[in-house]
């Protein structure tokens, strides 16, 4: 007796939406907007959680690098605190997806099971495997329970954390020749600056937030649309 296995495999598709989220928020870099309410550190944060930490670091380099090559360079020593600042986004983005699945990887493979000589298409293995999606890239659903609530948390969290380090970096008054490099030009540095933290955690919280929740609607569209949809396996007894 002969059993193939079915796979459910998203992965390429997923991918593609991830790519096609990631060059939106990038485009919106250069629409007019308040003092650094940037997506930068966003992205970071959501190529960390959906992509290999490699593809994150180059991707968040690149795009800063691009953009600011359109907008305008500034000081290398500030430029330097500046792109590392943002790869700390790569870091959360690591921590969000460190978790384990909701969905075990048996769901996604089953064995098919029918008469002798027959030929059939699976729909879903089980009520279990019906109800709920699959864990798409190993990552669970932010919006369900059983740990979901906790993924969801760090998604908040992250940007939060991820602006006050990109805040406390970037304002260090030894990057800048206008501050007494001493704890009175820190202090005042960091007090200077405290205008334009507003825009760092406004914009970092709003992308990152928008970002996965696009992602979550987007896999629910497909899943919704193409649900388990497989291609027929032939059983040979």
């Amino acid at each position: 007796m002969e059993i193939k296995h079915v796979k459910i495999n998203y992965s390429k598709s997923n991918i593609m939406i991830i790519y096609l989220i990631i060059v939106l928020a990038i485009i919106t870099r250069f629409i007019p907007h308040m003092s650094n309410f940037s997506p930068i550190t966003a992205l970071a944060i959501f190529a960390g959680a959906n992509l290999g930490w490699k593809k994150s670091v180059g991707l968040t380099l690149a795009v800063r690098f691009i953009s600011d090559y359109f907008l305008g360079f500034f000081a290398w020593p500030l430029m330097l605190a500046v792109y590392a600042a943002h790869l700390v986004g790569v870091l959360f983005g690591v921590w969000i997806k460190n978790k384990k699945p909701n969905h075990p990887a048996s769901l996604r493979e089953a064995p098919l099971l029918g008469r002798r000589g027959s030929s059939a298409v699976v729909l879903g293995s089980s009520a279990e495997l019906q109800s709920s999606p699959p864990n798409i890239g190993g990552v669970p659903s932010p919006w369900r329970g059983g740990g979901g609530m906790s993924r969801w948390l760090k998604v908040i969290f992250s940007p939060i954390a991820a602006s006050i380090i990109f805040f406390l970096v970037t304002n260090f008054a030894f990057l800048y020749a206008d501050y007494q490099h001493n704890i009175s030009g820190i202090l005042l540095a960091y007090a200077n600056g405290l205008p334009f933290l507003r825009g760092t955690l406004f914009g970092d919280l709003s992308y990152t937030i928008g970002l996965f929740g696009i992602y979550e609607l987007a896999k629910r569209f497909k899943i919704s649309d193409l649900r388990f949809k497989l291609s027929p396996v032939k059983i040979k007894i």
